[in-house]
């Protein structure tokens, strides 16, 4: 039997089953292509931001920050924006930063727990409305039943009850992998902000910046190389 023909035997629960597989698929690709793009070494990114505010050089810490998109270097970008600020203003920054970023990780997140919760039931459901229709086919031949009677509405039991599980596992495996991801995409996030907000918090930017107004002198920029910082991690 092809998979339509089993698919319309499934009944009417079989199509909200359907929609819910195509959501997940479609949060499911999303979720990869965010998480791949996040990925990147803070330490080294941390090491290339010291070194360029070491030289009095905040023009290329920014620029350090822009050459990728990952969430952590997006955040230290809003921090080196206010640097010239001091620690408060700093803090606000990163932290209003940290926030929009962590949303956009977590984002969807939801849908697919929704539907690892959903699909399953309605599989559930098409098992009940597959039953009821196997007793009204008992009671419209008066009792009478031979196997042929009840097929129809055992296919419809126990297929929508299968639909739901196929779309239901995966999708709560996938949520639970996300989730870890971005779990560890935090940490990291956290970890490098702390050690960014210490070094402003221990006067480093002050001095810098003071000096570089003292010399009255264009920063030089710092020149590096096409970085290891930038190379996706592995993931351990």
């Amino acid at each position: 039997m092809k998979l339509i023909e089993l698919f319309l035997r499934g009944g009417l629960v079989m199509w909200p089953i359907l929609l819910c597989s195509m959501i997940a698929v479609a949060v499911i690709i999303e979720k990869f292509f965010v998480l791949q793009k996040a990925k990147l070494d803070p330490k080294q990114l941390m090491m290339k931001i010291r070194t360029a505010l070491s030289r009095n050089d905040i023009v290329s810490a920014v620029d350090v920050c822009s050459r990728v998109q990952a969430p952590v270097a997006n955040i230290l970008k809003k921090g080196i924006l206010k640097y010239k600020e001091g620690h408060t203003a700093t803090k606000e920054a990163i932290e209003i930063a940290g926030r929009e970023e962590i949303f956009q990780l977590e984002k969807r997140l939801g849908v697919l727990a929704n539907i690892a919760g959903v699909a399953p039931m309605l599989g559930f459901l098409g098992t009940v409305t597959g039953m009821i229709a196997a007793f009204q086919a008992i009671e419209s031949v008066g009792g009478n039943v031979n196997p042929s009677t009840l097929a129809g509405g055992i296919w419809e039991a126990m297929l929508t009850t299968a639909a739901g599980l196929i779309v239901g596992i995966p999708a709560l495996g996938f949520y639970n992998y996300f989730v870890g991801k971005v779990g560890r995409f935090i940490h990291e996030i956290e970890a490098s902000t702390e050690e960014f907000l210490d070094l402003v918090k221990n006067g480093n930017s002050e001095n810098i910046i003071s000096e570089h107004q003292e010399k009255n002198s264009a920063p030089k920029r710092t020149v590096f190389s096409d970085d290891d910082i930038f190379e996706q991690k592995n993931d351990d």
